[in-house]
């Protein structure tokens, strides 16, 4: 089986929900107030905030020490209480900030089964080019650690399956149910423990829509890569009965249908830094079309053209950018959620504003087929606040 059940391990009934669950670790990299707030927020109670690596400190200096503090939190977590066994799948409700409701299937994914380069023939795949170099931080977390907590949400083609599933069981009492922090709306779950002919039935669904692309990874495509690379190190040292049931081999995942309701794909803008008219002029010269996007530089507003297919816009966008910052070392480039926030960072620091095109969803599974991935951040499922929060954790050895 693709998706199957898992032993996760919850949070306790004492622990408080709302400082437990917190946001993706590769979100707000830019604004290291909104992660200084969460930490007054959490201030010191459990949370999934000692489990994570905050991308906005990989340049402090100081990872060795946040790497043993998390591991220490982790061997903490699972023997003190915080942390209780419950067995199977978890349907989930996210209502987020903006009310609507986002339904997922919390499980775990057989590794086996995904794989993240270009090109391939497995079931699961990544929807964007992974940057190797944004691995070894987090496979240096992940080698040690002995939990998980993940961000990972898979897209599938399967009508309104979750759904159902969910209001199934819209009377019994949910496994969670509360408000979440810093503006991310609210979280409901519901354990199901006999799961097994639900999975039968949504891997048969899966095969039906797309036999070719059964699972497309809409977030958190370097952390489904760090685990898949882990898994790698791990088999040789394993017998062929060890590998069959290693919980290494197995990731937390939400499985979303790509036409939820409330999942809005929202372009991922990129923010220069040291670069000046000229990164523009270079933008320019090396794309072109009947298409255009805004870049903005210091108040001024300027128009690049693009194709008219966003994917391929895209594409030309990042090799341009690519080459720009390979022929200027001192240039930098940063990956920015909304418009406002893209507008600030670039504002405040005197940088480039590039506002990118938005990936149409009702071509993704088709263009992943055909050509394999996208550029790197490409897209992403919302706005930054209604991003996945870790709540959910599980043993990896």
């Amino acid at each position: 089986m693709i998706i199957n059940k898992a032993e996760f391990l919850l949070p306790s009934a004492s622990v408080d929900k709302t400082r437990w669950a917190v946001i993706a670790c590769d979100q707000f990299t830019s604004q290291r107030e909104y992660w200084k707030e969460l930490e007054k927020t959490v201030d010191g109670a459990p949370s999934t905030l000692s489990l994570i690596y905050p991308e906005v400190y990989l340049k402090d200096g100081d990872k060795s020490t946040r790497i043993s503090r998390i591991r220490e939190a982790m061997e903490k977590y699972t023997s003190d209480g915080t942390l209780m066994p419950a067995k199977g799948v978890i349907l989930v409700d996210r209502q987020i900030s903006d009310g609507r409701h986002r339904i997922g299937l919390v499980a775990t994914l057989d590794l086996e089964e995904y794989e993240f380069t270009p090109v391939n023939d497995a079931h699961v795949k990544a929807t964007e080019r992974t940057v190797e170099e944004r691995l070894p931080a987090r496979i240096e977390v992940r080698e040690g650690a002995s939990l998980e907590c993940s961000h990972v949400m898979l897209l599938t083609q399967i009508g309104g399956f979750i759904e159902k599933e969910l209001e199934k069981r819209r009377s019994e009492k949910p496994v969670y149910d509360f408000d979440l922090n810093m503006n991310g709306g609210r979280l409901t779950g519901y354990l199901v423990e006999d799961c097994d002919s639900m999975l039968e039935e949504l891997d048969r669904m899966t095969a039906n829509a797309n036999d070719k692309v059964r699972y497309a990874v809409g977030d958190g495509n370097h952390s489904l890569a760090t685990a898949k690379r882990c898994w790698e190190k791990i088999k040789p040292s394993l017998s062929e009965e060890q590998k069959k049931t290693h919980p290494a081999r197995f990731a937390t995942v939400e499985v979303v249908d790509v036409y939820d309701k409330s999942l809005d794909f929202e372009p991922i803008h990129r923010v220069l830094f040291n670069a000046d008219e000229d990164a523009i002029e270079y933008l320019a010269a090396n794309c072109g079309g009947d298409a255009s996007v805004k870049v903005v530089f210091k108040g001024k507003e300027y128009s690049v053209p693009v194709r008219e297919n966003t994917s391929d816009a895209i594409a030309d966008l990042q090799n341009a950018m690519d080459a720009y910052l390979a022929a200027n070392p001192a240039a930098g480039i940063d990956y920015v959620h909304g418009d406002g926030y893209t507008a600030k960072v670039a504002e405040e620091s005197g940088a480039i504003a590039v506002f990118m095109p938005t990936v149409h969803k009702d071509t993704l599974f088709d263009y992943v087929a055909r050509r394999g991935v996208l550029p790197r951040k490409s897209f992403s499922m919302g706005n930054a606040e209604d991003k996945r929060y870790y709540y959910e954790t599980k043993k990896i050895k």
